[in-house]
């Protein structure tokens, strides 16, 4: 049975986690800067104090003295290519997918045009007829006794 001191997938059990000079329990974590050489990748325990000043407990020890899994400068570029492909498919996928929501648009945009230029058409019409109901006819002042103007004429005999 490998123990966590061997094997990195093994989280250490709380109580077999070293105390720093605060008294607290360590934490486990894993470096990640590229300095110092070798490290990347190698985990150790860190004091999770913080004190009122908001300055961090100095306490570090380390579980690998060497980087486990080291990996080949082929395989890390292996790596890096696979999540660029994954990044520039799920790119691919967002462009297609706002291309289709843009093509909606459009089409809901014409729709939204030739209604409007129908109804704009139906008011013209409507102002059209509105028009000529009211418009008063030419009526010549010998059919009802009155001239262009709508008054009266007299007549004398």
């Amino acid at each position: 049975m490998s123990t966590w001191r061997d094997d990195p997938n093994v989280i250490p059990p709380w109580n077999e986690r070293p105390k720093c000079h605060c008294g607290f329990r360590t934490w486990l974590q894993v470096w990640t800067d590229p300095l110092p050489q070798g490290k990347k990748g190698c985990r150790f325990f860190k004091c999770p104090d913080i004190d009122d000043d908001f300055k961090a407990c100095t306490f570090m020890q380390w579980i690998d003295t060497r980087l486990l899994g080291r990996v080949s400068f082929k395989e890390e570029q292996e790596r890096r290519v696979r999540q660029q492909q994954i990044r520039l498919k799920g790119k691919e996928d967002e462009l297609k997918r706002r291309r289709a929501e843009l093509g909606q648009r459009e089409a809901a945009l014409k729709i939204q045009e030739e209604q409007f230029q129908a109804r704009e058409a139906q008011f013209k019409r409507e102002a059209d007829e509105q028009k000529n109901r009211y418009k008063e006819p030419e009526q010549s002042s010998t059919t009802d006794g009155r001239n262009k103007k709508g008054k009266f004429l007299r007549f004398t005999q």
